[in-house]
C-alpha cells in the first residue's frame, strides 16, 4: 500500500469548545500538542494515539478524531486557522482518494511506558505527569460539569473584588466574588469556571474564555448563597518577562461590584477532595494555584465548626517569590495550628537563599512519608507547570529515602485517585 493510501485516525482539538487551559499540552508525553494565541493543535507526525491527554481535558474538546489519508493529514498550520472542526470524510470521499477504510488505525489506551519513558534521543526521564490521577477520590462528591458551554454562557454579577496581597507587589492578585442569582451553578472544591472577556482579538474574533480555579467551598463564598470566588493575578508580562497585558486577568482585576460577567462551566471531575472521615489532604501550590486549596481548606474549616465531621490532617506547602506577593497570607496566619500545618517557601526574599515548595517538602520528609503510606491521604498540586516536576520528584525522593518502592507507590497514587496535578 502506498503512503497516499494509508488511512490514519488523526487526533484533533475542537476550537469551538476548547477553553485554552493548556491541560492537553502539559499532559502530552511526546510533545505532539502545541498552540498559538488562537488555537491548540495536534501534530499528526508526533501523535502516537496514547490518549494521555484525553481524560484531563475539562471540556471534551480534545476527544475528536478524523479518518484521514496519512499523506493528506491536516497540518499544524491548517489547524491554527480553524474556527471549527472540518467535516469528517465520508466513505465515498476516502474511496475517491484510493483509500481502503478497513486499514484505519484505532486509538488505544495509553500504557505506562508511553507516558513515562524516554526523550526523543532515547534518554530516560522522570515524567511527573505520569503519576497524576484522572480519577477522583472514591469518597468525592458528584461533580456537575459543562452546564454552560461557550455558545450558551450564563451570567454572574460581581459582588466583591478585593486585593489579596500587599500593595506595590509585582504580582497583583485579586479575590473576586461572583453571584449567579437564581441560575443553577453547583460547584465543588477543585473545580473551575471560564470567563469570557468582552471584545475581540487582533483578528476580529471574539475573545476565547479563560479558565480560573474556584477558590470557595461548595456552599458558596458566603455560606448558603449561590456565589463563587476566583483568585486572579493581573498579568502584565509574558513568561519571558516581556510587557503584555493579559486580556482576561486585567479585565477581571478591574471589574466593579454590579458588573455582569459571562461564565461557562463548571469544569473538572477529578481534582476533587475526599469526603470520608479521617481522610487527610496535602496541598502544594504556588501563587494563584492556592485557589482550589483555599476552597478545600475553608470547606474543612466549616465542617470542623459543626462538630459532625472527623477530618484527618491538613498540610499546606505554599510558595511565592516573597511574603508580600503571597495571596491570603494574613488570613492563613489566623487558622488554628491544630487545624492545618502550614509551610511557606519564598524564592526571592532579599538576603535569603532561594527556597521553593519542594525544599519545604524535603524538610518535612518524616511527616510526608507517613502520609504517603496512609491510604486515606490525598495529594493536590496546583500552580505553574514549572513546579510540577520538582514537587513530584520531591515525593519520589522522600519515598525512596524511606525505603519505599516509588514505582509501586506512584502507580497506586494514580490508580486510587490520590495524587492530583493541575498545573498550567
Amino acid at each position: 500500500m502506498t503512503t497516499e493510501a494509508v488511512l490514519i485516525q488523526q487526533h484533533l482539538i475542537d476550537p469551538e469548545i476548547c477553553i485554552r487551559c493548556n491541560t492537553c499540552e502539559a499532559t502530552c508525553p511526546v510533545g505532539a500538542i502545541t498552540h498559538d494565541s488562537r488555537n491548540y493543535v495536534v501534530d499528526a507526525e508526533k501523535c502516537n494515539l496514547c490518549m494521555a491527554c484525553v481524560p484531563p481535558c475539562p471540556t471534551g474538546s480534545i476527544d475528536n478524531w478524523r479518518s484521514m489519508p496519512k499523506a493528506k493529514a491536516y497540518s499544524i498550520a491548517e489547524q491554527l486557522t480553524w474556527d471549527d472542526l472540518p467535516a469528517a470524510l465520508t466513505e465515498g470521499d476516502l474511496q475517491a482518494m484510493g483509500v481502503d477504510a478497513s486499514f484505519a488505525s484505532v486509538p488505544v489506551s495509553p500504557s505506562a511506558a508511553s507516558i513515562n519513558s524516554v526523550t526523543s534521543s532515547g534518554e530516560a526521564v522522570f515524567n511527573s505527569a505520569a503519576y497524576g490521577a484522572t480519577l477522583p477520590p472514591w469518597s468525592a462528591a458528584h461533580a456537575y460539569t459543562n452546564l454552560y458551554g461557550p455558545k450558551s454562557p450564563t451570567q454572574a454579577s460581581v459582588v466583591g473584588n478585593f486585593k489579596v496581597n500587599e500593595a506595590g507587589t509585582t504580582n497583583e492578585t485579586h479575590h473576586i466574588v461572583i453571584d449567579f442569582g437564581s441560575m443553577p451553578f453547583p460547584v465543588l472544591e477543585g473545580q473551575s469556571v471560564a470567563i469570557v472577556p468582552p471584545g475581540v482579538d487582533a483578528t476580529g474574533k471574539p475573545h476565547h474564555a479563560r479558565q480560573y480555579s474556584i477558590a470557595s467551598p461548595r456552599n458558596g463564598e458566603r455560606a448558603g448563597y449561590n456565589n463563587v470566588s476566583l483568585t486572579v493575578k493581573r498579568v502584565v508580562e509574558d513568561h519571558e518577562g516581556k510587557p503584555v497585558q493579559g486580556v482576561c486577568s486585567n479585565y477581571l482585576c478591574d471589574v466593579k461590584v454590579g458588573d455582569t460577567l459571562q461564565v461557562i462551566g463548571p469544569f473538572g471531575s477529578s481534582f476533587l477532595m475526599p469526603n470520608h472521615p479521617k481522610s487527610s489532604i496535602v496541598m502544594i501550590c504556588t501563587g494563584t494555584g492556592s485557589a482550589p486549596m483555599r476552597g478545600m481548606t475553608e470547606w474543612r474549616r466549616r465542617l470542623r465548626q459543626t462538630g459532625k465531621f472527623e477530618g484527618g490532617k491538613l498540610m499546606l506547602f505554599f510558595g511565592a517569590r516573597t511574603q508580600e506577593e503571597l495571596p491570603y497570607f494574613g488570613p492563613l496566619q489566623k487558622l488554628p495550628k491544630d487545624f492545618i500545618d502550614i509551610n511557606f517557601a519564598f524564592s526571592r526574599t532579599p538576603g535569603q537563599p532561594k527556597r521553593y515548595v519542594q525544599d519545604a517538602m524535603r524538610e518535612r520528609a518524616a511527616d510526608l512519608v507517613q502520609l504517603l503510606k496512609d491510604p486515606h491521604t490525598y495529594f493536590y498540586v496546583c500552580g505553574l507547570k514549572s513546579m510540577e516536576e520538582g514537587v513530584v520528584l520531591a515525593l519520589h525522593d522522600v519515598a525512596i529515602q524511606a525505603g519505599l518502592d516509588w514505582e509501586t507507590l506512584g502507580s497506586t497514587l494514580k490508580k486510587e485517585g490520590r495524587l492530583h496535578l493541575e498545573t498550567y
